[in-house]
């Protein structure tokens, strides 16, 4: 039967591993054992997905990124050239520290930029933006800004990807998509 998906013939895939359809997996990338890549994902150059990571749908990992054991991607997910994820929050070569690998999740719609660093044991919510070299600590809010090193707010944005800018009511609008959000306290919510 042939593959629903497509990897470059440089691409090392190890067993055990479930690909949906329509994955594109490029040149010298090397999906480990027992990863589950969902329909619609794209693997950039040079990518490394470690043992038992789960990306969801139409996830696009760009080139020089490597994605450890531990580490979650839901649906809609973008991880921007040569970001950095961890999974050990203080490794040490001669320490075996395998079964401390801590959990990362990153929510529906989340991006992360180019060299952005991750600390593991954290979630990243639902749309959030980590920009360009960030270093983030702390779990992050849907939709919120984070920039900086160490990663720090410094708003909100769109599902689209447009900074929200709010009224006195505390509303915005997305400039792309028209839709409204509310900000109500530390949080916004999409109304419409």
């Amino acid at each position: 039967m042939a593959n629903s998906y497509f990897a470059h013939e440089t691409a090392v895939i190890d067993e055990g591993c479930t690909i949906g359809s329509g994955v594109k997996i490029w040149h010298f990338s090397h999906i480990m054992s027992n990863c589950v890549i969902g329909n619609g994902c794209n693997i950039g150059q040079n990518v490394v997905v470690s043992p038992q990571v789960i990306l969801g749908k139409n996830v696009k990992v760009q080139n020089n990124v490597s994605i450890y054991t531990g580490v979650i991607c839901e649906d809609d997910v973008f991880l921007g050239p040569s970001m950095v994820f961890t999974n050990v929050i203080n490794p040490r070569s001669a320490v075996n520290r395998k079964s401390e690998y801590a959990k990362t999740l990153v929510k529906k719609g989340a991006t992360i930029g180019a060299n952005a660093t991750i600390v593991c044991g954290i979630t990243l919510g639902e749309y959030c933006f980590i920009g360009a070299g960030a270093v983030v600590i702390r779990d992050v809010k849907p939709y919120e800004l984070i920039v900086g090193n160490p990663g720090k707010s410094i708003g909100w944005m769109s599902e689209f990807g447009h900074r929200l800018k709010f009224d006195l009511k505390n509303e915005a609008r997305c400039p792309e998509s028209n839709v409204l959000y509310k900000l109500e306290g530390e949080y916004i919510k999409r109304v419409g």
